[in-house]
């Protein structure tokens, strides 16, 4: 009996241990795990729905464009004044879909304008009215006023252009380059007149649809006969470009005692068809 109990121990001594470690990995499959790569899930091109947004957005600032180009050709100067001071962002955001139309037009008026100033002397004195980013004071080397309703640069006076800052009779030249907007055009044309000197110019850039009867615009003719009641006589006219027309106007040397009244021609709006 003793010695079969002696040899039983032995066996419990020779017998083999458990692993006390499962997760040895020398007692483990080798397992290969891809991990995803990062870099190549993103899309090398603009996904559909970036592209969907991307259109939805411009179609809203077109269309805030257009609310705030109808209001401006609607209203008077002052409310137009009123209208910025209250939210001045959308000052902004008129000048840039203003801009965006206007890279569709084959030629700019202001570039016209420009030449014309070029091929004169240096020395004579500029009001731009509506200057808007302030591109002719810019690209001149003549002293240039430039008025707007909102003033995001130093060089712009901010005012109603009915009534700018400027003393009587202190401009060469006056500028309206796609500027008579609003209900009270003929108002800003009588500063125009109080401000420059005798022989002084007017130019004025519209657009051409806005005198053209055959469209329901005014008769060139009317507006050309109310500007010279006001006190200037008719230089030129050019209906070349099919965008726009350019009108000459020089200030009478000599002015009327009396003025009669004048029968200002109304200005249809220029309002943006949705592209």
């Amino acid at each position: 009996m003793e010695e079969e109990r002696t040899q039983s121990k032995k066996r419990k001594r020779n017998k083999p241990r458990k692993s006390q470690n499962n997760n040895n990995p020398s007692h483990q499959k080798n397992k290969v795990t891809h991990e995803p790569n990062q870099s190549s899930s993103a899309p090398a091109h603009p996904t559909k729905s970036s592209t969907f947004l991307d259109k939805m957005r411009a179609r809203l600032s077109g269309g805030h464009f257009r609310m705030i180009n109808e209001k401006l050709y609607t209203c008077s100067g002052k409310e137009a004044l009123d209208y910025f001071k209250d939210e001045p962002a959308l000052f902004d955001m008129y000048h840039t879909g203003y801009q965006e139309q206007m890279s569709h037009w084959p030629e700019q008026p202001v570039n016209i304008i420009m030449k014309w100033l070029k091929n004169h002397n240096p020395s004579l004195v500029v009001a731009d009215f509506g200057c808007g980013d302030g591109r002719l004071a810019k690209n001149v080397k003549n002293k240039v006023f430039s008025f707007d309703l909102v003033s995001n640069d130093p060089s712009v006076i901010a005012c109603d252009m009915s009534k700018t800052p400027l003393d009587s009779s202190v401009i060469d030249v006056a500028v309206f380059c796609l500027s008579l907007m609003g209900t009270n055009y003929q108002n800003y044309l009588k500063e125009a007149h109080r401000v420059l000197k005798p022989c002084g110019w007017l130019l004025i850039a519209e657009v051409k649809s806005r005198f053209d009867p055959n469209t329901g615009g005014a008769d060139p003719k009317k507006f050309s006969k109310a500007v010279c009641d006001l006190g200037f006589s008719s230089v030129l006219k050019d209906y070349s470009n099919k965008m726009f027309v350019l009108l000459y106007f020089k200030k009478k040397d000599k002015q009327k005692s009396e003025m009669k009244e004048i029968e200002w021609p109304e200005l249809k709006p220029c309002l943006y068809k949705r592209r």
